[in-house]
């Protein structure tokens, strides 16, 4: 993989696949789906959705990944504060197999301002 490629999966910025926020708590409701919330400790103990795993995107490796035990055939959303360091979460997860990921559009902003619910 060339240098700048590889550099482009880093970058915070382009297009992947999103799920709006609203889509996200319906699809919870059906418990057919598994969330990556990439910031960091400090942020995801102060408030996260429920069942989401915390993997901060400065710790992202295929090692770390297989650690969570994260199925490759489930739905994958991966969030962050406002929809920026989830976009290298979801383009790493897709180089290493997984087929259907999202990053929740708006971040975890879109989601509190709709006062989903979340823990802590």
């Amino acid at each position: 993989m060339s240098i700048l490629k590889k550099l482009f999966q880093w970058l915070p910025f382009g297009k992947v696949s999103e799920m709006s926020a609203p889509e996200l708590y319906k699809r919870l409701q059906k418990n057919d789906i598994q969330i990556v919330d990439v910031r960091s400790k400090m942020e995801w103990d102060k408030s996260h959705i429920e069942g989401s795993l915390n993997l901060p995107i400065t710790s992202f490796s295929i090692d770390t990944i297989k650690q969570l035990g994260l199925s490759q055939d489930l739905t994958t959303v991966v969030i962050c504060l406002s929809a920026h360091r989830s976009i290298p979460g979801v383009r790493k997860l897709e180089q290493f197999g997984f087929t259907d990921v999202y990053q929740l559009e708006g971040g975890m902003l879109s989601w509190w301002k709709l006062s989903l619910p979340t823990l802590k």
